[in-house]
Protein backbone atom coordinates (compact mmCIF):
# COMPACT_ATOMS: atom_id res chain seq x y z
CA UNK A 1 0.00 0.00 0.00
CA UNK A 2 1.67 3.04 -0.93
CA UNK A 3 1.72 6.44 1.05
CA UNK A 4 -1.05 8.06 -0.91
CA UNK A 5 -3.42 4.88 -0.55
CA UNK A 6 -2.46 4.47 3.22
CA UNK A 7 -3.42 8.42 3.73
CA UNK A 8 -6.93 7.96 2.40
CA UNK A 9 -7.36 4.55 4.47
CA UNK A 10 -6.55 6.59 7.60
CA UNK A 11 -9.31 9.26 6.21
CA UNK A 12 -11.60 7.27 6.17
CA UNK A 13 -11.45 5.83 9.60
CA UNK A 14 -11.03 9.57 11.35
CA UNK A 15 -14.34 9.84 9.12
CA UNK A 16 -16.10 6.94 11.00
CA UNK A 17 -14.30 7.76 14.07
CA UNK A 18 -16.09 11.34 13.61
CA UNK A 19 -19.27 9.53 12.75
CA UNK A 20 -19.46 7.94 16.03
CA UNK A 21 -18.49 10.87 18.43
CA UNK A 22 -21.26 12.78 17.17
CA UNK A 23 -24.22 10.26 16.71
CA UNK A 24 -23.52 9.15 20.54
CA UNK A 25 -23.66 12.23 21.64
CA UNK A 26 -26.77 13.71 19.06
CA UNK A 27 -28.44 10.24 20.45
CA UNK A 28 -27.77 11.01 23.75
CA UNK A 29 -29.21 14.78 23.73
CA UNK A 30 -31.88 13.66 21.37
CA UNK A 31 -33.68 11.38 23.45
CA UNK A 32 -32.74 13.44 26.70
CA UNK A 33 -34.39 16.05 25.53
CA UNK A 34 -36.90 14.10 23.28
CA UNK A 35 -38.01 12.89 27.06
CA UNK A 36 -38.17 15.85 28.91
CA UNK A 37 -40.45 17.55 25.92
CA UNK A 38 -42.62 13.96 25.44
CA UNK A 39 -41.39 14.67 21.78
CA UNK A 40 -41.43 10.47 20.22
CA UNK A 41 -39.70 12.48 16.81
CA UNK A 42 -36.77 13.43 18.90
CA UNK A 43 -36.44 9.74 20.83
CA UNK A 44 -37.09 8.55 17.34
CA UNK A 45 -34.08 10.64 16.14
CA UNK A 46 -31.89 10.00 18.66
CA UNK A 47 -32.40 5.88 18.01
CA UNK A 48 -32.25 6.59 14.74
CA UNK A 49 -28.44 7.74 15.67
CA UNK A 50 -27.49 4.52 18.17
CA UNK A 51 -28.31 2.60 15.21
CA UNK A 52 -26.48 4.48 12.80
CA UNK A 53 -23.20 4.57 15.33
CA UNK A 54 -23.83 0.75 15.29
CA UNK A 55 -23.18 0.71 11.39
CA UNK A 56 -20.36 3.35 12.00
CA UNK A 57 -18.62 0.85 14.52
CA UNK A 58 -18.78 -1.85 11.64
CA UNK A 59 -17.26 0.09 8.83
CA UNK A 60 -14.58 0.84 10.97
CA UNK A 61 -13.84 -2.73 11.66
CA UNK A 62 -13.61 -3.22 8.19
CA UNK A 63 -11.05 -0.51 6.94
CA UNK A 64 -9.31 -1.56 10.21
CA UNK A 65 -8.70 -4.96 8.87
CA UNK A 66 -8.30 -3.97 5.66
CA UNK A 67 -5.28 -6.47 3.84
CA UNK A 68 -4.68 -8.09 7.49
CA UNK A 69 -7.53 -10.80 7.50
CA UNK A 70 -9.26 -13.05 4.62
CA UNK A 71 -11.68 -12.00 2.63
CA UNK A 72 -13.97 -14.90 3.80
CA UNK A 73 -13.65 -14.25 7.32
CA UNK A 74 -13.67 -10.39 6.87
CA UNK A 75 -17.25 -10.64 5.22
CA UNK A 76 -18.63 -13.77 6.96
CA UNK A 77 -18.56 -11.63 9.95
CA UNK A 78 -19.97 -8.35 9.06
CA UNK A 79 -22.58 -10.04 6.57
CA UNK A 80 -23.73 -11.60 10.57
CA UNK A 81 -23.35 -7.53 11.82
CA UNK A 82 -25.46 -6.24 8.78
CA UNK A 83 -28.29 -8.46 9.71
CA UNK A 84 -27.87 -7.74 13.33
CA UNK A 85 -28.31 -3.91 12.63
CA UNK A 86 -30.73 -4.25 9.99
CA UNK A 87 -32.99 -6.33 12.71
CA UNK A 88 -32.21 -3.44 15.25
CA UNK A 89 -33.74 -1.17 13.01
CA UNK A 90 -37.04 -3.15 12.62
CA UNK A 91 -37.50 -2.94 16.44
CA UNK A 92 -36.98 0.43 16.70
CA UNK A 93 -38.99 1.11 13.67
CA UNK A 94 -42.22 -0.93 15.53
CA UNK A 95 -41.23 1.22 18.48
CA UNK A 96 -41.36 4.51 17.09
CA UNK A 97 -44.68 3.53 15.10
CA UNK A 98 -46.52 2.40 18.56
CA UNK A 99 -45.72 4.95 20.18
CA UNK A 100 -46.61 7.64 17.77
CA UNK A 101 -49.58 6.21 16.90
CA UNK A 102 -50.37 6.53 20.76
CA UNK A 103 -49.91 10.13 21.07
CA UNK A 104 -51.73 10.54 17.86
CA UNK A 105 -55.31 8.64 18.72
CA UNK A 106 -54.56 9.17 22.37
CA UNK A 107 -54.41 13.51 21.92
CA UNK A 108 -51.18 13.53 24.23
CA UNK A 109 -49.81 17.32 23.52
CA UNK A 110 -46.23 17.19 23.03
CA UNK A 111 -44.12 20.17 24.55
CA UNK A 112 -42.31 22.02 22.14
CA UNK A 113 -38.31 21.67 22.39
CA UNK A 114 -36.19 24.26 21.34
CA UNK A 115 -33.48 22.14 21.94
CA UNK A 116 -34.49 20.05 19.49
CA UNK A 117 -34.70 22.53 16.88
CA UNK A 118 -31.09 23.16 17.35
CA UNK A 119 -30.04 19.89 17.49
CA UNK A 120 -32.01 18.99 14.02
CA UNK A 121 -30.42 22.23 12.74
CA UNK A 122 -26.85 20.94 13.53
CA UNK A 123 -27.22 17.82 11.72
CA UNK A 124 -28.95 19.47 8.56
CA UNK A 125 -25.60 20.96 8.22
CA UNK A 126 -22.93 18.74 9.41
CA UNK A 127 -24.46 15.54 7.56
CA UNK A 128 -24.54 16.42 4.13
CA UNK A 129 -20.84 17.75 4.06
CA UNK A 130 -19.82 14.22 6.00
CA UNK A 131 -21.97 12.56 3.40
CA UNK A 132 -19.98 14.18 0.64
CA UNK A 133 -16.30 13.39 1.91
CA UNK A 134 -17.42 9.98 2.84
CA UNK A 135 -18.43 9.34 -0.93
CA UNK A 136 -15.44 11.19 -2.36
CA UNK A 137 -12.78 8.97 -0.48
CA UNK A 138 -14.91 5.80 -0.61
CA UNK A 139 -14.44 6.49 -4.33
CA UNK A 140 -10.95 6.82 -4.45
CA UNK A 141 -10.18 3.50 -2.35
CA UNK A 142 -12.41 1.37 -4.46
CA UNK A 143 -14.65 0.88 -0.86
CA UNK A 144 -18.37 0.20 -1.94
CA UNK A 145 -19.28 -0.48 1.70
CA UNK A 146 -18.00 3.08 2.95
CA UNK A 147 -19.73 5.07 -0.26
CA UNK A 148 -23.20 3.06 1.09
CA UNK A 149 -22.08 4.61 4.58
CA UNK A 150 -22.17 7.91 2.71
CA UNK A 151 -25.29 7.33 1.33
CA UNK A 152 -27.06 6.37 5.40
CA UNK A 153 -25.54 9.61 6.28
CA UNK A 154 -26.63 12.12 3.75
CA UNK A 155 -30.08 10.48 4.73
CA UNK A 156 -29.52 11.21 8.03
CA UNK A 157 -29.83 14.75 6.68
CA UNK A 158 -33.25 14.16 5.28
CA UNK A 159 -34.74 12.74 8.39
CA UNK A 160 -33.60 15.77 10.25
CA UNK A 161 -35.00 18.05 7.67
CA UNK A 162 -38.29 15.91 8.49
CA UNK A 163 -37.79 16.52 12.15
CA UNK A 164 -36.77 20.01 11.80
CA UNK A 165 -40.38 20.14 10.30
CA UNK A 166 -42.06 18.31 12.44
CA UNK A 167 -40.57 20.39 16.03
CA UNK A 168 -40.80 23.76 14.48
CA UNK A 169 -44.89 23.38 13.48
CA UNK A 170 -45.19 22.46 17.48
CA UNK A 171 -42.60 25.41 18.62
CA UNK A 172 -44.12 27.73 16.05
CA UNK A 173 -47.75 27.20 15.68
CA UNK A 174 -48.67 24.71 18.81
CA UNK A 175 -49.63 22.10 16.04
CA UNK A 176 -48.65 19.47 18.57
CA UNK A 177 -49.43 16.73 15.86
CA UNK A 178 -46.77 17.33 13.62
CA UNK A 179 -44.46 15.34 16.48
CA UNK A 180 -46.22 12.15 15.75
CA UNK A 181 -46.42 12.71 12.07
CA UNK A 182 -42.85 13.28 12.07
CA UNK A 183 -42.69 10.13 14.04
CA UNK A 184 -44.38 8.20 11.37
CA UNK A 185 -41.89 9.48 8.81
CA UNK A 186 -38.73 8.50 10.88
CA UNK A 187 -40.62 5.27 11.13
CA UNK A 188 -40.16 4.90 7.11
CA UNK A 189 -36.81 5.93 7.10
CA UNK A 190 -36.08 2.92 9.73
CA UNK A 191 -37.72 0.29 8.26
CA UNK A 192 -36.13 1.22 4.58
CA UNK A 193 -32.46 1.44 5.93
CA UNK A 194 -33.46 -2.44 7.67
CA UNK A 195 -35.08 -3.72 4.51
CA UNK A 196 -31.87 -2.08 2.24
CA UNK A 197 -29.34 -3.75 5.08
CA UNK A 198 -30.58 -6.75 5.37
CA UNK A 199 -31.05 -7.06 1.25
CA UNK A 200 -27.51 -5.85 0.95
CA UNK A 201 -26.44 -8.42 3.33
CA UNK A 202 -28.04 -10.98 1.17
CA UNK A 203 -26.06 -10.23 -1.59
CA UNK A 204 -22.97 -9.46 -0.26
CA UNK A 205 -23.39 -13.34 0.65
CA UNK A 206 -23.81 -13.82 -3.37
CA UNK A 207 -21.50 -12.01 -4.45
CA UNK A 208 -18.02 -12.58 -2.32
CA UNK A 209 -15.95 -10.06 -4.28
CA UNK A 210 -18.45 -7.23 -4.48
CA UNK A 211 -16.97 -5.11 -1.89
CA UNK A 212 -14.37 -3.49 -2.69
CA UNK A 213 -13.53 -1.96 -6.13
CA UNK A 214 -10.83 -0.86 -8.18
CA UNK A 215 -9.47 2.32 -7.11
CA UNK A 216 -11.28 5.13 -8.95
CA UNK A 217 -14.12 3.08 -10.26
CA UNK A 218 -17.81 4.41 -9.96
CA UNK A 219 -19.72 2.20 -7.15
CA UNK A 220 -23.09 3.89 -8.31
Amino acid sequence: MDSGSGNLWRTALRLEYFTIAYNIAEAALSIFFGMLAGSIALVGFGLDSIVESLSAIILVWRLRRHGTVSREDEEKIERTAQRFVAVTFFVLGVYVLYESSEKLLGHEAVQPSAAGILIAIASIIIMPVLAWKKQSVGNAIGSKALVADSKETIACAFLSVALLLGLGANYLFGFWQADPIAGFVIVLFLFREGYEGWAEAGEDGDDPDSDEEPAGKNSS
